[in-house]
């Protein structure tokens, strides 16, 4: 059950049926704020396979919240769902997501996406799965799914019709741009790049992956994590880097790097041992990196020896600053919001004991936290089936939402903050 709810909250799924988003990167609000994208699923949770098909759709929020389904799919996971997101920056009447296709020929094999008109229900296959959308609604970045599976198995997608032998650190993959109107796709970065550039010894025999991709909001400039490791089974292996881009790969800028000894590697450590949120906890973890506007990029990690939410600017090597120091003090999906930079929108993991995790508003002008609500999360669920928070703005910034399961059914609940935001 929820604790200490401060604001008014509303449980958007009343049906019987399971409904979560995924991250926290990217709204699942229209800008006019009367639709809110959706997954439907079910279960509550359940370990995935290619065969797990989940609708997806929108709450009609001018029709007493009716869930209207726009398109299926198996191509999905409980953190990102199906990457499911709005087009374009003005009217949003079309959605974008992730589908499974029977192209065994394509460059990722089965793997596709589709755009819908959620009015028209015309609908368009794209060649490749999308990360993320440029804010025109123009171009997308792709990454091979399949690589994820195996590196991070909570972000990727599981295909028992192609079980692919990845090479570490090819010249050919890496994060891919592709034309939405044309379906063209070409190589922007590959991993092969990144291994070269500002190379550490640790990345020679290890397997590398990016996540976190991110456009900056007048889509000129990219940020992504670069990991790599040589045990994808223990997460306290990986090692981080946060980079950024231009669009098309060039102007690499390396921002910061937690490369550190890994006592993991030994031949005797159990990685069984490492608890559910350890990973997320680590003092070495570069995690949720955001843009909080064309230059300055907010994001939990180290610098100079301790670990932060962190600001950095893309344009310029030098001061890092450190958000909320001393009440900020873990890992957390943070985003500010989209018509006042002042407030922080953030939360934490499980505490390990009470097992409650807290919304919180911070307020960048007063330093001063503000906690929305506390909210439980059942400890059975596995690294790969659990329900973070993962806040996200509405595009007028007086509300959010949030997946969560404190109430046993996995559910998207829609909490209004303009008290606090508008004072």
């Amino acid at each position: 059950m929820t604790s200490r709810s401060n604001f008014p909250i509303r449980s958007m799924g009343q049906d019987g049926n399971h409904y979560f988003f995924g991250y926290y990167n990217k709204s699942n609000w229209n800008s006019a704020g009367n639709r809110l994208l959706a997954n439907q699923v079910p279960w509550r949770d359940a370990y995935l396979t290619p065969d797990l098909v989940a609708n997806v759709g929108y709450f009609d929020l001018e029709n007493d919240g009716q869930f209207k389904v726009i398109g299926q799919t198996s191509t999905w996971n409980w953190q990102m769902g199906c990457q499911l997101q709005w087009l374009g920056n003005q009217g949003q009447t079309k959605a974008i997501y992730n589908i499974r296709t029977n192209d065994v020929d394509s460059r990722y094999p089965y793997f596709g996406s589709e755009i819908v008109d959620v009015q028209s229900g015309e609908r368009r296959t794209l060649p490749l799965p999308v990360y993320v959308v440029a804010s025109n609604g123009q171009w997308a970045l792709s990454v091979d799914y399949r690589r994820l599976y195996i590196t991070h198995e909570t972000i990727g997608y599981p295909c028992d019709r192609f079980k692919p032998d990845l090479e570490n650190c090819p010249s050919d993959d890496g994060i891919m741009h592709m034309d939405l109107a044309t379906g063209g796709f070409r190589l922007a970065v590959s991993y092969a790049d990144l291994a070269r550039f500002h190379p550490r010894e640790s990345m020679r025999k290890a397997i590398h992956w990016v996540s976190h991709i991110e456009i900056n909001p007048s889509d000129t400039r990219v940020l992504f994590l670069h990991r790599w490791t040589e045990r994808v089974k223990d997460e306290t292996c990986f090692l981080h880097r946060l980079i950024t881009m231009n669009p098309d790969g060039s102007d690499l800028r390396l921002l910061e790097c937690s490369d550190h000894p890994l006592p993991q590697l030994a031949d005797d450590f159990d990685p069984a041992q490492v608890g559910t949120f350890d990973y997320e906890k680590s003092e070495w973890q570069i995690s949720h990196p955001l843009w909080r506007d064309d230059k300055q990029i907010i994001v939990w990690g180290p610098h100079n020896g301790e670990i932060h939410y962190h600001l950095y600017d893309d344009r310029e090597y030098g001061p890092v600053s450190v958000v909320g120091r001393d009440i900020l003090i873990e890992n957390g999906h943070m985003t500010f919001s989209p018509v006042n930079p002042r407030w922080l929108l953030s939360d934490t993991y499980p505490d390990s004991t009470t097992h409650e995790r807290v919304l919180f508003l911070f307020d960048m002008e007063t330093g001063k936290r503000h906690d929305l609500s506390s909210f439980y999360a059942d400890p059975s669920l596995s690294k790969e089936n659990r329900c973070d928070l993962h806040p996200r703005w509405r595009a007028d910034g007086l509300a959010v939402c949030i997946d969560s399961v404190h109430e046993h059914d996995r559910d998207m609940y829609v909490i209004d903050v303009s008290d606090l935001v508008s004072r």
